[in-house]
């Protein structure tokens, strides 16, 4: 058993200072002492999934990042993990929990994830050893690690057994509920735009300094086939990680982030939603792209006509909902949410169709994460 100083301090001396998790009963006394040291960030998440999305959008503002979760949701990152880190070639330290271990009594509810934890581990290729739970053996594990994840470009995951570390007391503020926000209802009733119309007018207004990240399907496919440019970064899976992702830039960069979303990603996750509202990121926008289907896979219907996502931010803490169902309010909506402190929220109404010639990203993942990373390192 270790104090969890003793493997927060060395990690944090090699860069690691970014955590996000879900808590665990095994994990008490690290996210314990990771909230009470000011020297490092703890974003709490609502799941496990949205967790790795803040810190792969962490790793690209250029932290070094820590997951924390139990094993039952690991289950939870095997999207995130394997659709986002993957691909884009991004690192990020794990700490998983042992619940159900072979051998120990637990809750029924965890024997089987106790069973195959470590080969769900070897399927998604992440590299992994025991947690150093002795502390001779911490500066070697930090060690070996990092040097999987330089090797890799990929997580690498310790898993922690019961008793690992000592009990820590909890120094932690209270979730201050922020005051409801500003609601603009800019809706005309009319025909609605394409998605492909009110990218063409993003694209004409949206600061060269803005850092943009485009949800996965046509939205990205889109975006790219308008313009490509290094301050864009188009998700390729992930689905409802985007804002998630957009929460980790924004809450390490001071320029302005952009998450364009679509109404099935925003609805996946709207966890997030709460989130983004407790954090407060006054540089943070979120745009949905809401034309009530999921197009890309045939046009079955979401539930968003029952939804009204500017209600619902305004609910979970941010500065201001607007909807609207026109280019021209969009458009208002928009430059009036870059001119106030956020987070906004961007409702935009529009109808089904695909734009003429869409094209697909022809930059890989990793390229895209690397310049996108370089710009947002500028």
């Amino acid at each position: 058993m270790i104090a969890a100083d003793e493997f927060l301090a060395p990690a944090r001396a090699r860069g690691f200072d970014f955590y996000s998790g879900v808590p665990c009963s095994f994990l008490t006394a690290m996210i314990n002492r990771v909230i009470g040291d000011r020297a490092l960030t703890y974003v709490g998440a609502a799941s496990e999934g949205e967790a790795v999305a803040i810190c792969a959008g962490a790793w690209l503002a250029g932290r070094k990042t820590v997951v924390m979760c139990q094993n039952s949701g690991l289950g939870n990152t095997v999207n995130p993990l394997t659709s986002l880190n993957f691909p884009f070639r991004i690192p990020t330290l794990m700490i998983v929990t042992w619940r159900g271990q072979p051998g120990l009594h637990d809750e029924p509810q965890h024997e089987l994830m106790g069973e195959i934890t470590d080969e769900l581990l070897e399927t998604m290729r992440i590299p992994h050893f025991p947690f150093p739970a002795e502390s001779g053996a911490i500066a070697g594990a930090l060690e070996s690690a990092e040097g999987e994840m330089a090797r890799t470009g990929l997580p690498f995951a310790f898993i922690m057994a019961r008793g690992s570390v000592a009990n820590e007391a909890l120094d932690e503020k209270p979730v201050a509920r922020r005051a409801g926000g500003r609601r603009r209802d800019l809706a005309k009733g009319g025909a609605l735009p394409t998605r492909g119309e009110v990218l063409q007018r993003f694209l004409a207004i949206v600061p060269p300094e803005a850092a943009v990240i485009a949800t996965t399907g046509y939205t990205g496919r889109e975006l790219f086939t308008l313009a490509d440019r290094e301050q864009h970064l188009y998700q390729v899976g992930s689905m409802g990680c985007a804002s998630g992702m957009g929460l980790g830039v924004a809450l390490n960069a001071k320029r302005p982030v952009v998450v364009l979303d679509g109404d099935g990603a925003a609805l996946m996750k709207m966890g997030t939603l709460a989130t983004i509202g407790a954090r407060g990121p006054a540089n943070l926008i979120h745009v949905v792209l809401d034309n009530g289907v999921h197009e890309s896979t045939g046009g079955q219907a979401t539930v968003s006509p029952a939804i009204a996502f500017a209600d619902a931010a305004l609910a979970c803490g941010y500065a201001s909902g607007a909807v609207c169902d026109t280019t021209a309010g969009f458009e208002s909506a928009f430059k009036e949410a870059l001119a106030a402190p956020g987070p906004h929220l961007v409702h935009v109404r529009i109808r089904p169709k695909v734009m003429d010639n869409l094209g697909r990203p022809t930059v890989k993942p990793p390229e895209v994460a690397a310049r996108f990373r370089d710009f947002l390192g500028r």
